[in-house]
């Protein structure tokens, strides 16, 4: 199986995989494979469904929004490049890419691409901003109904409290930033992927 996978990926492909997401050639090629093996149309695409099948996404109370980022804007189906451009904010840091791209441009996996990945997630209307119906929205996945929705409002508007700086009742993303300013996004936000 590995075999296969390796021929339908031309090297060059994989260069430039490797450029822009900072995997390594056997990475891509593992997960290459993977990607095929989810592909159950065999249309080099996955569809939500192929997603929804991973029983680790299936599980995960925000499995829906996870699997959606894979997904641009209006689109039903990502290619392999899309999965490896949004797995590549998973993945962790090395110490010697610590310092920027000489090149300008900021790696997939950068702690300021990893919290934009994060806070995209709570901001389900897309609109740059988390209110509080959207914060209300993503907390009630998590705890489902453990909490009660008078607990989760007091939870929602204090946190909105806290990290509300201009006033305007949500959480911008310079804000969000703020408030995961101590947090170990590297840590938090990294799958280890076999070499």
């Amino acid at each position: 199986m590995g075999s296969r996978a390796s021929t339908l990926l031309r090297e060059e492909e994989i260069e430039e995989i490797k450029k822009e997401t900072g995997f390594s050639h056997s990475q891509i090629t593992r997960l290459y494979s993977r990607f095929t093996s989810l592909d159950k149309g065999e249309n080099g695409t996955l569809s939500r469904e192929d997603f929804q099948r991973i029983p680790e996404l299936a599980i995960n109370p925000l499995g829906d929004r996870i699997i959606n980022a894979f997904f641009p804007e209006g689109e039903d189906q990502v290619n392999f490049r899309g999965f490896m451009r949004t797995l590549a904010h998973f993945r962790p840091i090395e110490d010697n890419e610590k310092n920027k791209d000489p090149s300008g441009t900021e790696p997939l996996n950068s702690r300021n691409n990893k919290l934009l990945f994060a806070f995209r997630l709570y901001d389900l209307d897309r609109d740059d901003k988390i209110s509080r119906d959207e914060l209300l929205q993503v907390l009630r996945m998590m705890v489902g109904v453990n909490i009660s929705d008078e607990q989760l409002g007091s939870i929602a508007d204090r946190t909105i409290q806290e990290a509300d700086q201009n006033g305007d009742n949500s959480i911008s993303f310079s804000e969000f930033i703020k408030v995961l300013e101590k947090v170990d996004v590297e840590q938090k936000m990294s799958i280890r992927f076999l070499h």
